[in-house]
């Protein structure tokens, strides 16, 4: 039994890391096709919005399968709950790029603002960064590599905080452009709450190799942090 389970164990790994990909790729083409301002490519990513939908279902199934027929040991147990309840996290990530896909074909193009286009395109950039980190600690069960993902979501607070007070008093000098700024707001939220839902795949990380849940986000271990990170860097 040790063998079939260490088999269908690797399968369940194989597709876990696919899921993972899929969901960077699509936030990569969603942030693209909105800072680029190409519809075309949005409508590409909601085309394959059920893709990641889908192999979140087949997931689910592989891993409650194993686990009803092969009576895993705790450790192994672990390993399957956390893929099953990581799943779910990759696929909001897959839903938080349908979510900027579509603010992209609707955006107010003409009130468009190159400086939040580019904090943006950083804030993805750090999304991504973080998501193939994770997934490579889940392979490895690496627990330092997970408590530097949920070390660098903090760069993507920071952006976020930053970026919503730069909307905010955009806002408060042109109202011709709330509806373009409100879509910016739209987009900055659903990245910063990819961020989150990233750091919650490395505390599952935790989970398998100490069998415990730890909160790593740093907004909620200390929620003052982002404002005085934001005072330092003055």
């Amino acid at each position: 039994m040790g063998v079939i389970f260490d088999e269908e164990l690797k399968k369940l790994r194989t597709r876990f890391m696919e899921m993972g990909i899929d969901a960077s790729e699509q936030i990569y083409k969603a942030a693209k096709a909105f800072t680029d301002h190409d519809s075309a490519l949005a409508r590409e990513v909601l085309a394959t919005d059920a893709q990641i939908n889908d192999e979140e279902i087949s997931l689910e199934k592989r891993a409650l399968k194993l686990m009803a027929l092969q009576q895993p040991l705790a450790s192994d147990f672990r390993k399957i709950i956390s893929i099953l309840k990581a799943s779910n996290d990759v696929e909001r990530l897959g839903d938080y790029a349908t979510h900027i896909a579509r603010s992209a074909i609707n955006f107010d193009k003409k009130n468009h603002n190159g400086e939040i286009e580019k904090e943006i395109e950083k804030m993805t950039d750090i999304v991504r960064q973080m998501l193939e980190k994770v997934m490579d600690a889940y392979v490895y069960t690496n627990e330092k590599a997970a408590y530097e993902v949920a070390d660098q979501d903090l760069k993507v607070d920071m952006i976020y905080v930053t970026e919503q007070k730069r909307v905010l008093a955009a806002m408060m000098k042109n109202q011709a452009a709330i509806p373009a700024l409100e879509t910016y707001m739209t987009v900055i939220r659903n990245l910063e709450r990819a961020g989150d839902h990233i750091v919650n795949l490395a505390e599952w990380v935790i989970y398998i190799g100490a069998g415990k849940l730890v909160e790593l986000n740093p907004g909620k271990t200390d929620p003052d942090l982002v404002k005085r990170k934001l005072g330092e860097a003055k």
